[in-house]
């Protein structure tokens, strides 16, 4: 599962820099690094949730 994760993550980056997404934050190409930041964000939340749960 965290293979198909990482893979989709790449793709959706590559995507951006091939066209951006027009999303908030995103509009222009040299923003595809806050993909990759969103998502580990996401997961230390997961991590500490799990941790502290």
């Amino acid at each position: 599962m965290t293979k198909v994760l990482a893979i989709l993550l790449i793709v959706a980056m590559g995507v951006h820099i091939l066209k951006p997404l027009g999303l908030p934050g995103l509009r222009r190409r040299r923003d595809f690094w806050k993909i990759a930041l969103f998502a580990f964000a996401i997961w230390t939340v997961a991590l500490l949730g799990r941790e502290f749960s």
